[in-house]
């Protein structure tokens, strides 16, 4: 069984892994990313090594998404979500 890295972003209810690393995500140039959100991310406790599993998703849109990771529940945007990379656990 091959390892599946995602970005949390695109991780729908239920699914969970661990954190690869966090500030990987796209770097478009048409969206840079924001300044200090790296570091709000690891603050919030989504630094590398860490669980994360997605509890819960807004109706409708999907948008934002409540992880949890080290004991907190967390609320993210998914285009925010999308700088924190994760190893999927296998079925």
């Amino acid at each position: 069984m091959s390892k599946i890295t995602r970005l949390l972003g695109h991780m729908q209810c239920g699914e969970k892994g661990t954190i690869v690393s966090v500030g990987s995500g796209p770097m478009r140039e048409d969206k840079p990313e924001k300044e200090g959100l790296t570091e709000r991310l690891l603050e919030m406790g989504l630094v590398e090594g860490s669980r994360v599993e997605v509890l819960h998703e807004a109706p409708i849109s999907g948008d934002p998404i409540a992880v949890s990771v080290r004991g907190a529940l967390v609320g993210l945007r998914r285009d925010e979500a999308d700088y924190v990379e994760v190893l999927e656990d296998s079925e």
